[in-house]
């Protein structure tokens, strides 16, 4: 974070933030509120909790019932009515293309983009026999559990942070794959038996990135929010939504898109799969921090080349879009 540089009068009187009302979310919610607090001591800065459609419906797969957009509708009505000023989103959770009316204005730092393996009977998939269940709330998860250990059970996982803990815990699944981001953020990191590395299990866009959300017709809330971008971050989560902008727009696909920024070059890496794993397409490649939207593009264009398009369009009768 940097230190404002705002003339005094324009620091804000008042900061509204909405977010969702699962623990998780509060938790993003509260350490933004607690870094503007200390960015602008003078401003109250006061949360508004949601539920979103998101949280309500738990008894299908996302991918079914309109994907992970069905989480941030409601908050940015309250953007739209003005009774909230910025909205706080796990980055993965945003649609890839926004509304006119709505912008990010700050990425913050990432936290572990991993996924994390999490069970009380094994220490790692390796370890898991034949037929173990697997819970995951993923297309992305599930394709790739698929195509590289096709003789596990994959189950769907729906829920909050903590109930899916407590189904794992029940005993309904052997084991259940979570954001590594997420069960740090909450203190749960003893909970993880291994981290998954990247060429097994690619992340999703924007996976443990922070995001905040405002109207884009209020440019002073941009300002505002400046100091929380970090570049870095932005850089590579904005290569990365390119990738799946390019290819899927909003639909819920089997995608992966992870870069990592060296000095003034990203590394980026994507997938697109077919939810039972049986083909994958995949490219990697490097280009300039600079312009990280034309490298997601020509690594989208890439795995064009390898095959996605044609993925793509036998998921398209069966995917919302």
């Amino acid at each position: 974070m940097t230190t404002t540089s705002l003339a005094p009068e324009l620091v804000p009187d008042r900061i509204v933030i909405a977010t969702r009302e699962s623990r998780l979310a509060l938790w993003q919610a509260e350490h933004v509120r607690d870094l503007l607090r200390r960015l602008y001591p003078s401003c109250r800065v006061e949360l508004l909790g949601m539920t979103t459609r998101g949280d309500q419906i738990l008894d299908r797969p996302l991918s079914k019932v309109g994907g992970k957009g069905l989480f941030v509708k409601e908050l940015e009505a309250a953007l739209l009515d003005r009774v909230a000023d910025i909205a706080v989103h796990s980055m993965k959770d945003v649609p890839m293309t926004l509304e006119p009316e709505f912008a990010l204005v700050a990425i913050g730092p990432r936290e572990v983009p991993l996924d994390a393996f999490v069970s009380s009977k094994y220490a790692s998939l390796d370890d898991m026999p034949p037929g173990a269940v697997v819970g995951t709330s993923s297309l992305r998860r599930e394709a790739q559990l698929h195509a590289r250990y096709p003789y596990l059970a994959v189950s769907p996982l729906r829920g909050n942070l903590d109930t899916r803990l407590r189904k794992l815990d029940e005993g309904q699944f052997d084991a259940i794959i979570l954001a590594a981001a997420g069960l740090k953020r909450l203190g749960l990191g003893e909970r993880i038996r291994a981290t998954i590395p990247v060429g097994e299990s690619l992340p999703a866009v924007g996976q443990g990135a922070l995001g905040i959300e405002a109207l884009s017709s209020r440019p002073e809330v941009a300002q505002w929010m400046a100091p929380l971008n970090d570049a870095i971050t932005s850089a590579c989560v904005r290569a990365e939504r390119a990738v799946s902008r390019a290819l899927a727009g909003s639909c819920e696909v089997p995608l992966g898109a992870y870069a990592e920024q060296h000095g003034t070059e990203l590394h980026l890496r994507g997938f697109v799969a077919r939810p039972d794993g049986s083909e994958l397409a995949h490219a990697d490649m490097r280009g300039e921090a600079a312009n990280p939207e034309a490298l997601g593009n020509r690594l989208a264009e890439a795995l064009r080349a390898q095959g996605a398009a044609e993925i793509l369009a036998s998921l398209a009768p069966v995917i919302p879009r």
